[in-house]
């Protein structure tokens, strides 16, 4: 299994991303794995294409991502470990991104689908890029 983070779908949506054609040459290597997102990567990727796109940019990725990922919601459990990694990190690393750990983690994944370098500082895990 791979977590996807939501700077691979928007990098894979927005055509004029610095990392758009990076993203879709990465899509058979992603496609081949079960995917898991946050319901907060759903958030950003949401809301970004669709102030940048359109509303009906955004749905198109909202479909494509609860039909093709597992979505894992946040519970108080998960939030309080995540802001343990968002303090161990000193911000460096987003809310988000720190519950994006604490399910990788917690699911025992060790790759993430991300152009956000920040993940670099986290040893034990494989940021595919």
């Amino acid at each position: 299994m791979i977590h996807v983070d939501s700077s691979f779908f928007i990098a894979l949506v927005l055509k004029n991303d610095q990392w758009h054609q990076r993203a879709l040459n990465l899509v058979p290597e992603i496609e081949k794995s079960e995917k898991m997102i946050s319901i907060l990567n759903i958030s950003e990727v949401v809301t970004l294409i669709g102030s940048l796109g359109g509303g009906k940019k955004g749905k198109l990725i909202y479909d494509y991502m609860i039909d093709n990922c597992h979505i894992s919601y946040v519970d108080g459990d998960i939030s309080n470990k995540s802001l343990e990694k968002f303090l161990k990190y000193d911000g460096t690393l987003s809310f988000a991104d720190s519950v994006s750990l604490e399910l990788m983690e917690t699911f025992e994944i060790k790759k993430i689908a991300s152009f956000d370098s920040d993940f670099d500082k986290v040893k034990i895990i494989q940021r595919i890029h």
